[in-house]
């Protein structure tokens, strides 16, 4: 069997898929009740694919870290692995409920997410302190950054937003403290 090879430009992704994003499902498709608005639904998708990230980050750092206090770092990574998928989960659901599409494929969390890449290969349990914080803290500036704009449409909506702020908040100082000194 002849194979042909197709040249990639700069803008198709390395696989050939394109990322899309969520959406809102067709109309006549729409069961009764409030229906997101598609800001609405591009603000929790914005929320969604930092969950999906963080989770899957958190897993790479959790399989790789070493060093010093690594129990205690592989623990509570699995911790936050766990709030993180819940979460994400949840804001799937909420998204569903309200008759947006949400999009957690592999493609458009890459492409979509703000939190950095992690670096390959074993790290040390001080740097995966600092790394996972700066990818806690990303999420919840996430979180903040379309927290008004989803309160103002759909306050229940807003109150997953605040159960997710509280968890990864509360993580995001645990997680740090590790590396912190006195002042």
């Amino acid at each position: 069997m002849a194979t042909t090879t197709q040249k990639k430009t700069d803008s198709t992704p390395r696989n050939n898929r394109r990322a899309s994003g969520a959406r809102l499902t067709d109309e006549q498709n729409a069961e009764r009740g409030f229906s997101a608005s598609q800001a609405l639904s591009d603000n929790l998708q914005k929320v969604l694919v930092d969950l999906l990230e963080l989770a899957s980050q958190g897993k790479q750092a959790h399989w790789n870290v070493v060093g010093k206090n690594f129990r205690d770092t592989h623990v509570q990574l699995d911790e936050i692995i766990d709030a993180a998928r819940g979460f994400s989960d949840t804001v799937a659901e909420r998204m569903r409920a309200l008759h947006a599409v949400p999009d957690g494929r592999s493609d458009t969390v890459a492409e979509q997410t703000t939190l950095p890449e992690f670096p390959h290969g074993e790290v040390l349990t001080t740097d995966v302190i600092d790394l996972i914080t700066e990818r806690l803290e990303a999420t919840i500036g996430t979180c903040r950054d379309v927290h008004d704009d989803v309160d103002e449409e759909d306050p229940t909506s807003a109150d997953i937003l605040h159960e997710i702020l509280e968890t990864l908040e509360q993580y995001a100082w645990m997680v740090s403290a590790e590396n912190r000194t006195p002042r």
